[in-house]
């Protein structure tokens, strides 16, 4: 996904804009980001992602929720919509319209060559304050290559890399290989 184009507002105007505009729109440090389109490249690692990470997590207490979800990071004020969630057990949800999600566990982002400054930079600090939050994964659509961002017992959070294999996402305790995530990519 592009940011297409940021405008200033405050916590209720960027909520009723979202509300009547077509689209997903991202609040993020006092700017509204409409996001443009996925690119090929996105839309089939984000449909990979989404069905092996349904497949591992089916039948238990976790849930994937795909990119229409909004989440809101309170610590920081934000509004994001991260391509994919994991919540484990009850949903909870700021009482928003529609309702923003509160308590995932892991978020997803595939990101591009345009939005990779934003998704390592502003949104990974945010979402590191989210006490829910306990893995942080981004996946290249330009390059063969996952990043986990993991938070410890401690609380430091540790970085993993992966290019090729697989990477363990240990919050969920999946480990996602890099063959069929990048299936049918072309990149």
């Amino acid at each position: 996904m592009s940011a297409a184009k940021n405008l200033r507002a405050s916590v209720e105007e960027y909520l009723a804009y979202d509300l009547v505009n077509e689209g997903r729109h991202e609040f993020l440090n006092g700017e509204i980001l409409a996001m443009a389109g996925a690119s090929d490249a996105h839309v089939v690692i984000h449909g990979n992602l989404q069905f092996l990470v349904g497949r591992h997590r089916r039948g238990g207490p976790c849930r994937p929720l795909g990119p229409d979800l909004r989440v809101f990071v309170g610590e920081a004020g934000n509004y994001l919509y991260p391509d994919l969630v994991v919540v484990c057990g009850q949903r909870e949800y700021a009482p928003t319209n529609p309702p923003s999600l509160l308590n995932p566990k892991v978020v997803f982002e595939v990101i591009s060559p345009s939005t990779e400054a934003l998704d390592r930079g502003p949104k990974a600090a945010h979402y590191r304050l989210r006490a829910s939050v306990e893995a942080y994964v981004l996946i290249c659509s330009d390059r063969r290559s996952v990043e986990v961002q993991t938070r410890g017992a401690d609380g430091a959070w540790s970085l993993h890399e992966a290019t090729h294999g697989s990477i363990r996402i240990g919050p969920l305790e999946l480990e996602l290989e890099l063959e069929p995530l990048y299936e049918a990519w072309e990149g």
